[in-house]
């Protein structure tokens, strides 16, 4: 398979300026590396942070190109791949931070181990607005809190990307599944199967409706803040409680009158450290199985962005305009 030796790419050479498309050399690969050509790039939260410099626990040295999900075709293998074949349609969560090449162009060279099999009932749009919200999903229900089928499973931010994917991981586990939101939220809540809370309900008031007070087996924040402190206010005694965004100062005291348990899930870790990552591969061919058997659907926004409109993009996501997950088309 002949491939271009230059493509188009969304370059940042400065925080928070507009990204410039520029035409660069097509990156080579490794012995443990796939040349991925690009069909969609999933636009995150996170990439907003990483292109104003504020994200601290991100770094990613400028000149950059930005984005952390991909989905697209491998065209060509190093000599040390084994699983992937040119041709496969692929996507995972696998650069845009650390100094990694990411997913705003037209090709990447990835690490085979960051990727899996595109679900062949997803379009490359909505396999790409999958990889960092299902992971980090997983990482906390399944991998920290050892979700089990039956538990009671409460999840903070249910109509958020992360949240939405981890009500249908926990349907999926067999969990009676209750998500808080707003009140416009409770429709797309209720459509993926979970309990709706208001969250301006007192913690009180709604662990006494759904647990009897005796409080959930399971406690997801993906929200941070108060709604953490929350959490540990809504756990059972010997319970769980997993936040994405545990980065402030909490008070431990509520989780450990209930003799429950704390994780904090970092899903960044592989792609900063190298270490781990098999495992988003072996995750992300967990998502694979669950798309191809009904049981998951990324909530993805209408809009169609370019490389030339990532900025516009980004806008939504800082004035927390996106209704659902958004993407690129490269």
């Amino acid at each position: 398979m002949t491939t271009q030796s230059t493509m188009r790419a969304a370059i940042l050479e400065k925080h928070d300026a507009p990204l410039r498309v520029s035409q660069i050399s097509t990156p080579e690969i490794g012995p443990r590396q796939v040349l991925v050509r690009l069909r969609a790039s999933g636009v995150n939260p996170l990439d907003t942070k990483i292109h104003a410099g504020a994200a601290a626990h991100a770094r990613h040295p400028l000149p950059a190109i930005l984005g952390l999900d991909l989905a697209g075709t491998i065209e060509r293998t190093g000599r040390d791949v084994t699983q992937f074949k040119p041709g496969d349609e692929v996507y995972g969560m696998t650069g845009g931070v650390g100094g990694v090449q990411g997913s705003l162009a037209e090709f990447a060279a990835v690490d085979a181990d960051l990727l899996a099999l595109k679900p062949a009932n997803l379009s490359m749009r909505e396999a790409a607005a999958l990889p960092l919200i299902f992971i980090t999903a997983w990482e906390g229900l399944v991998d920290r809190a050892a979700l089990k089928a039956d538990q009671k499973v409460l999840i903070h931010g249910g109509a958020g990307g992360v949240g939405h994917v981890a009500i249908q991981i926990a349907r999926a586990v067999g969990a009676e599944v209750f998500a808080t939101g707003s009140a416009s939220q409770l429709a797309t809540i209720e459509g993926f199967g979970a309990t709706f809370i208001d969250r301006d309900t007192t913690v009180e008031t709604y662990v006494a409706e759904h647990t009897a007070s005796r409080g959930f087996d399971v406690v997801y924040d993906t929200v941070g803040g108060k709604v953490l402190d929350a959490s540990f206010e809504a756990v059972r005694r010997f319970g769980h409680v997993v936040s994405a965004l545990g980065w402030g100062t909490h008070a431990l005291a509520p989780l450990s009158f209930r003799a429950a348990t704390y994780s904090g899930v970092f899903t960044l870790l592989p792609l900063l450290t190298g270490e781990g990552r098999a495992h988003h591969g072996e995750i992300m061919t967990e998502a694979t199985r669950l798309a191809e058997t009904g049981r998951l659907v990324p909530l993805l926004a209408a809009r169609h962005f370019t490389l030339e409109t990532v900025a516009d993009a980004y806008a939504l996501i800082r004035d927390h305009a996106a209704k659902g997950k958004l993407v690129v088309d490269i």
